[in-house]
């Protein structure tokens, strides 16, 4: 295994400034009230669910593999995004990657729990490696070459599809707060319980896609609305929520006070007792609302204006000690070099495989 950061130096180093107050902050809320990630979180989070024999074996592969493997946390590569964004856009930066195969070489060479691409990606390297890392099919895509641009998550791939080619999972997006996200929640919802009758894990990107939430701030990152969003992931189901990392709160006020009309419910308990400002009670609260913890959490983003791996290793502490169970990392690491795009995912797990990083 490859030696971990020196904590606290390099650790300190990556997180400048703020190092102390993230690795020392006591959550507003008690992780007593959490489930949270360990080697036996299948058999103790999943094992007494309505989830199949076949369901629980996907779920563990996931659990089992790459570095973090048996820890309960996951580091998965997901490239979807050229569909999402365009291959030009994503794949020009390093123009390897749009070979499929060698999509899934970083995720190995780099110790990934998994890797979560698209239907035309696995399928064409399917028979090759399908058997040696964990595979993710991402059923649906926002696509922009129709005109004008439109934002709709559309359905790419079926369940069928993804078991045949040797998948153990498939995941899709919800634009929870978009006009379409009715019919989303519905077809979603449906693909993933015909990906449970089929033994296959289910990933949900729970992202908010409104102009409303745009505001002062950009509220498609707040805590309540996003956590709201991971309610509704888990209700449908979802395995496993992916979340942006949460930059602010009181989403609900704003979108109220922009429209000039009550929008949706809230408590003020929610920013009085379950949340402050900092990041890990903000994303804390994302956790709890992913059935408190019992549906892992896994993040993506963070603080814009630092270097990647500055802002990915920000966001693995700050998921870690809210209790979250891992993350997920795109195009910081397949837009470099090869080899540093390995580097930057082993960094990013050995905050997760370092005793010395606590829950908050």
């Amino acid at each position: 295994m490859t030696a971990t950061l020196s904590v606290p130096s390099s650790l300190e180093s990556w997180l400048g400034d703020e190092a102390e107050d993230l690795l020392t902050h006591q959550a507003k809320v008690s992780k007593d009230l959490l489930h949270l990630p360990g080697p036996d979180w299948v058999d103790r989070i999943f094992a007494q669910t309505d989830r199949s024999p076949q369901v629980l074996r996907s779920l563990q592969q996931l659990y089992s593999s790459g570095r973090l493997a048996n820890t309960g946390y996951l580091s998965i590569l997901p490239v979807d995004q050229g569909i999402e964004h365009s291959a030009a856009a994503s794949f020009a930066p390093n123009p390897i990657y749009f070979d499929s195969e060698n999509i899934i070489k970083l995720a190995i060479s780099a110790g990934c729990n998994a890797v979560a691409t698209t239907l035309g990606v696995l399928g064409s390297v399917s028979r090759k490696y399908a058997h040696k890392i964990p595979f993710i099919v991402k059923l649906n895509h926002n696509e922009l070459l129709t005109y004008p641009n439109q934002y709709d998550q559309i359905m790419f791939a079926s369940v069928e599809q993804a078991w045949n080619l040797g998948a153990v999972a498939v995941g899709a997006t919800i634009y929870f707060g978009s006009p379409e996200s009715t019919r989303q929640i519905q077809e979603v919802s449906q693909a993933f319980a015909h990906a449970h009758e089929y033994g296959m894990a289910t990933i949900l990107w729970c992202y908010l896609r409104n102009d409303i939430f745009k505001q002062d701030k950009d509220y498609h990152v707040a805590a309540d609305l996003t956590g709201q969003a991971n309610h509704l992931g888990v209700t449908i189901q979802a395995d496993i929520i992916k979340q942006k990392l949460p930059e602010c709160n009181n989403g609900y006020e704003a979108v109220a006070k922009a429209s000039g009309h009550s929008y949706g419910k809230t408590d003020k308990r929610v920013y009085s007792d379950l949340t402050t400002d900092h990041p890990i009670d903000l994303t804390r609260y994302q956790v709890l609302n992913c059935y408190a913890g019992r549906m892992g959490l896994i993040n993506s983003g963070g603080a814009s204006g630092k270097s990647d791996f500055a802002e990915a290793i920000r966001t693995a502490v700050i998921n870690k000690r809210a209790g979250g169970c891992g993350l997920i990392s795109g195009r910081k690491t397949f837009q470099r070099p090869f080899e540093e795009g390995v580097k930057l995912f082993n960094a990013i797990q050995d905050v997760y495989l370092s005793p010395e990083i606590s829950i908050a």
